[in-house]
């Protein structure tokens, strides 16, 4: 064990030396390896924080969360818009007759949606998004109360002029979002609001799927007032209980969708049943493209690069033929011999990714800071990296490991 180790030690330190004594030849050499890994690393992290950015923005729209609409989600080069474009809107109605109907939801939301503006003094914010719901929409989605507080039941019953004010809303209109509770915000049609709460800062998400920051909630009863229903995008937001799967959920809703609508069997569905696990495996042909992508050009790169190192070592294995020839004479065998090149070639190869690694951190902090958008590099795929790296550097290494080892130990002492 002992041994081992000193012969990993051993050749660790002369594949530092070679690196040190010819860093341009061994730079150029191992190029094709740093540009590999960097592509790895690279595209692997960026599309595995893409994907958990996607999966958080997803999880806002509600855990186990059906959208009954009469748009379908799934979109495409091919979505049929004029197929939906005459369907009826959702209906309030529809949506207390749904929870008599289906009484193993676990909570309802109906929800009116619009962009207009918001005023405060001389303040004036255009594009603003308007989220009127009822009373269940808090336990849907996740909605966090950074100041003051969120609507009660009183609120929703009465549809008083309350508002929830998003992060940047406040911030932009009050200066200091805390500020904002308690003061009146004028809306759409000159209609005035108390603001009772303001949200925590959500940062900008990948989707912006609801882009709280920049959004206002009010309730259903107070909505009605300044849009009508079906000119804000209706919708009924179903989260189905934990003891009952989505799949169940979804069929139960569009029986009793199909009952309501009085749908006879030969006519088709005249609404869309859009879940969340229907939308993220939307994202998933494309991630796997893009690590498709990744490992062609990391593949090409690594391939490069492997004959660079093993150019290398064919010269490592020339220039100290006289030293191999002496180890054999002492008592060396030929795997000791084969072993010291294979790890010193292989500790070239982690050289080469290290600096690869380096590289993609310095692009990660690049791209958090141009585009706001985190990348992390998984511990998972530091760990390939460096099993790429050995991989590489014993198959680049072993020709010149076999030549070294079965050299003739006199034929290579009279070499020098």
């Amino acid at each position: 064990m002992f041994r081992t180790f000193r012969i990993i030690w051993s050749s660790f330190k002369v594949a530092l030396q070679e690196f040190r004594s010819n860093k341009l030849r061994t730079f150029l050499s191992l190029l094709g390896i740093i540009i590999g890994i960097f592509c790895i690393i690279s595209v692997l992290s960026t599309v595995a924080s893409m994907q958990v950015a996607v999966n958080n923005d997803l999880k806002q729209l509600g855990n186990k969360a059906i959208y009954i609409d009469k748009w379908l989600y799934s979109g495409g080069p091919d979505y049929p818009w004029w197929k939906y474009v005459k369907r009826p809107t959702p209906k309030y109605a529809e949506m207390q007759l749904l929870r008599l109907k289906v009484p193993d939801a676990a909570h309802m939301v109906f929800e009116l949606q619009t962009d207009d503006k918001v005023e405060n003094s001389d303040n004036v914010l255009s594009g603003v998004h308007y989220y009127g719901n009822t009373e269940d929409f808090d336990k849907v989605q996740t909605v966090n109360i950074g100041a003051g507080r969120y609507f009660q039941q009183v609120d929703f019953d009465r549809g008083s002029p309350y508002v929830v004010l998003g992060y940047r809303i406040a911030e932009r209109l009050f200066i200091m979002p805390y500020k904002a509770v308690g003061q009146t915000v004028k809306l759409r049609d000159g209609k005035t609001a108390v603001v009772v709460g303001v949200m925590e800062k959500q940062g900008q998400s990948l989707l912006d799927t609801w882009e709280f920051d920049n959004s206002i909630l009010l309730t259903y009863n107070f909505m009605k007032q300044l849009v009508r229903e079906e000119y804000a995008n209706p919708k009924i937001l179903v989260q189905a209980s934990s003891a009952m799967s989505l799949q169940a959920m979804k069929d139960e809703l569009r029986g009793a969708m199909r009952s309501i609508r009085k749908l006879s069997p030969t006519m088709d569905d005249d609404f869309a049943l859009n879940d969340i696990d229907s939308i993220t495996k939307f994202f998933d042909p494309i991630f796997r493209i893009l690590n498709i992508g990744g490992w062609a050009i990391a593949a090409l790169s690594l391939i490069v690069g492997m004959f660079g190192v093993a150019n290398i070592m064919f010269v490592t294995v020339r220039e100290r033929t006289s030293q191999i020839g002496l180890k054999k004479a002492i008592g060396a065998k030929r795997r000791t011999i084969l072993t010291e090149f294979l790890m010193e070639s292989a500790f070239l190869c982690i050289i080469g990714g290290l600096i690869g690694l380096v590289l993609v951190f310095l692009l990660t902090l690049v791209i958090g800071t141009a585009l706001h958008f985190q990348v992390f590099i998984p511990l998972n795929i530091i760990i390939l990296a460096v099993c790429i790296c050995l991989v590489t550097g014993i198959l680049a290494g072993i020709i010149p490991a076999f030549m070294a080892a079965r050299m003739d130990p006199v034929v290579a002492i009279r070499s020098k």
